[in-house]
């Protein structure tokens, strides 16, 4: 209980500013991309017509994300952006299961790793909308239906930052202080066990889908 609240972090001082990193974010965000790159090795050497499990789990992640991917943007969109997109679920898979593992924690439970996400989303979406559109078809949205709502588009477009950012952290933030808190409460030994099954396995899942999913959306947003 005494930890909660305490986070490890290297400070640079570099006169002008002072930049901070979450120790804990950086290691834990490094062993889940080694992680997935093991994963992914595994699943695609010794491919045989027989597939073996990691193969078959490895091909149905792809495949019902691509899937989902090419019914909200298209063939052409999906071919370029859905190894994105599968990359980006896995990631956040794992950011949010890895804390029920002992002495690990979410990289999702910082505010940053969710955030930095979403702007990628953000960028990514509306990158797409220029190269689809034309700049000026583009500049021009977000002055209809008149022209004054130009501040409530914009205002509009940065909400969805926001909205996907926190939504996810503070899903993954108050689902880890509640484990603590009971844990520390009962010593360990009654709740702790199904509240991490439910919030890591339950809850994990149905946020890096959620996240992925909006993500999705967005830039088929812009794209049309």
């Amino acid at each position: 209980m005494q930890d909660l609240g305490k986070i490890h972090q290297i400070i640079i001082d570099l006169g002008f500013y002072k930049m901070t990193f979450n120790v804990e974010v950086i290691v834990m965000t490094w062993i889940i991309i080694l992680g997935l790159l093991f994963f992914g090795y595994i699943c695609a050497s010794k491919n045989k017509k027989t597939p073996h499990l990691f193969q078959v789990l490895g091909e149905l992640i792809v495949t019902k994300l691509y899937e989902l991917t090419e019914d909200a943007m298209g063939k052409k969109l999906a071919r370029k952006y859905s190894p994105l997109i599968v990359a980006l679920f896995m990631f956040l898979l794992m950011c949010n299961w890895i804390g029920m593992i002992p002495h690990m924690g979410e990289p999702t439970k910082d505010l940053n790793t969710p955030l930095s996400l979403g702007l990628m989303g953000f960028a990514i979406s509306h990158y797409v909308g220029i190269k689809t559109k034309g700049f000026k078809a583009y500049i021009k949205e977000y002055f209809e239906p008149m022209f004054f709502m130009m501040p409530l588009n914009l205002i509009g477009e940065l909400a969805k930052i926001v909205s996907i950012s926190f939504r996810l952290f503070g899903n993954i933030m108050g689902g880890s202080i509640i484990i603590m808190v009971v844990s520390y409460l009962t010593y360990s030994i009654i709740l702790p066990p199904f509240l991490n099954a439910f919030f890591g396995i339950f809850v994990g899942a149905i946020q890096a889908f959620v996240f992925t999913m909006l993500t999705i959306v967005y830039i088929s947003s812009q794209a049309k």
